[in-house]
């Protein structure tokens, strides 16, 4: 297009459409300096301009065939659009009244307070804005342009007189109108799906924190001790002890172990009071450094009464050195068992990861259903601490031929409503049975309960009751839809204090997929 057709109608524009604007070409992974940008300049009808309109119109591949009075029409009714690049054509929030027919540039669309991706990206040989048969009442986001952008408006108000001047122009908007809600809806899915592996990634990084820290610090734990427990060994033998006596201190430790593990563990007030004792006979008895042998002694079990047996073979110098190696000892093997336990947790974790992911198998498979609830549960491990869970489990239940990981979605999806409903702190409930021919999967919890105004709506796309930024409103359409994939049904029941959602899903999946 010509630049002096633009300087003609904008005397505020120093810098051409053809050339470069004024200050630095933004690319379209940043946000350029919208402020210090001219706002867009609308001309007023010029019939000189008309044939080259026309010739921009006839590139435009959704308007390709129409007549040239048809095109002609386009050209004498619309308004012209001008903008350099980084001016704002339309925030989030304003009115939608317009159609835009992009001749030449670019037109970005971003979410404001939705992160950084953009949502819409409208370029030269598009038809954007408000269309006729839309429903849109407001625009998704910030539009601006991110190159040099001329382009032909349409107030809402000539619809009517457009669809009737040109009668192919209503099967062309449909078609826009499908491909713009394809296009729109599948964004927002993928952009839910990130937003829910943000989430697990979030708990399992949480999870796993846990017993990989437990697990360092006991690996750094058993090196010290290894050394003190050489040092007591080395100390031990220097004692010069003969068979016999040697003999009954083994007899001796092996009667302990057996009686704590008779006993089990005392609990923490027990364990106090018996330390107390423990420190009172050794000192009664001159052995010094009652502190690093008491605290062992009494958490493993031992009695006052047994030690007295020691005294009957060996003397204080001796028994110092017996139960210093003896709680050494004891030291290593709780710090081996917390790591045992730490690892073991590290291990379940990622079984339960690749079960939940269904990692190297079918995409079908037979699905044990409260063992994937269970999973589901692992991943939000690190919510669920203030959360009473109960689980409901008729026994001995059937597989359900099904898609595990879209099944693991709505199991995520549920219990996330759940506890956001209880807000972290409070019960849920999973029940599963059987009901006829159904397996029946339910969620309860105890939140404040959705008003019945809101119930019928709650499954439709995009709607959510969440702050902005907090949700996109996909979960349960998510939901609604991967159970209708199955062949199943997902309903809701709420009164304050009492939500339930229900999942059933046929047991016979026989031609199902």
């Amino acid at each position: 297009m010509p630049s002096e057709g633009i300087q003609g109608q904008n005397p505020n524009a120093s810098a051409n459409i053809k050339g470069t604007p004024r200050g630095a070409m933004t690319t379209p992974a940043t946000t350029p300096a919208l402020t210090t940008v001219p706002p867009p300049y609308r001309a007023p009808h010029d019939p000189a301009r008309i044939p080259e309109i026309v010739t921009a119109l006839k590139k435009v591949s959704p308007l390709h065939g129409l007549e040239e009075a048809e095109y002609e029409w386009l050209a004498i009714h619309g308004t012209e659009l001008f903008a350099e690049s980084g001016a704002v054509v339309f925030r989030e929030g304003d009115p939608a009244t317009k159609m835009t027919i992009l001749l030449m540039g670019e037109i970005y669309v971003r979410r404001e307070h939705g992160g950084p991706a953009a949502l819409f990206i409208g370029r030269s040989g598009l038809i954007t804005g408000l269309l006729p048969f839309s429903r849109m009442k407001a625009y998704g986001g910030l539009g601006y342009t991110s190159a040099a952008t001329w382009g032909l408006e349409f107030d809402r108000s000539l619809f009517p007189e457009m669809l009737e001047a040109i009668p192919s122009l209503t099967g062309r908007v449909v078609g826009i109108l499908l491909d713009r809600v394809r296009e729109i809806t599948r964004m927002e899915q993928q952009s839910e799906k990130l937003n829910a592996l943000g989430k697990l990634a979030g708990n399992l990084a949480h999870e796993l924190n846990n017993p990989a820290s437990a697990a360092q610090r006991s690996a750094a734990g058993i090196l010290d001790e290894l050394r003190v427990y050489g040092h007591e060994r080395f100390n031990l033998g220097q004692l010069c002890l003969n068979a016999e006596k040697t003999e009954k201190v083994q007899v001796w430790e092996d009667q302990v172990r057996a009686e704590a593990m008779r006993l089990g563990k005392p609990p923490e007030t027990e364990q106090t009071l018996r330390e107390e004792h423990i420190v009172g006979w050794l000192h009664s008895h001159d052995i010094q450094e009652s502190w690093h042998i008491a605290p062992e002694l009494a958490e493993f079990g031992v009695m006052p009464a047994q030690l007295e047996s020691l005294t009957e073979y060996l003397d204080a110098g001796a028994i110092a050195v017996v139960l210093s190696q003896f709680t050494s000892s004891l030291r290593m093997e709780r710090i081996a068992e917390a790591m045992i336990d730490s690892t073991a947790r590290i291990f379940d974790l990622i079984r339960a990861i690749k079960d939940y992911s269904y990692m190297d198998q079918m995409p079908i498979q037979e699905v044990d259903i409260p063992q994937g609830l269970e999973n589901t549960l692992a991943m939000l491990a690190s919510r669920l601490r203030h959360v009473e869970v109960v689980r409901d489990y008729e026994p001995n239940l059937p597989s359900v031929s099904a898609y595990g990981r879209e099944l693991n979605q709505v199991w995520t999806a549920l219990i996330e409503n759940a506890l956001d409903a209880v807000q972290d702190r409070g019960e849920i409930k999973l029940l599963v049975r059987t009901a006829g021919d159904m397996l029946l999967v339910e969620f309860w919890d105890n939140g404040p309960g959705i008003p019945p105004e809101l119930q019928a709506r709650i499954f439709e796309p995009f709607f959510t009751t969440k702050a902005p930024g907090s949700g996109l409103g996909l979960g349960l359409d998510v939901v609604s839809r991967i159970v209708r994939m199955h062949r199943g049904y997902v309903t809701v029941q709420s009164k304050p204090g009492s939500t339930c959602f229900q999942v059933r899903l046929p047991l016979q999946q026989v031609q199902a997929y």
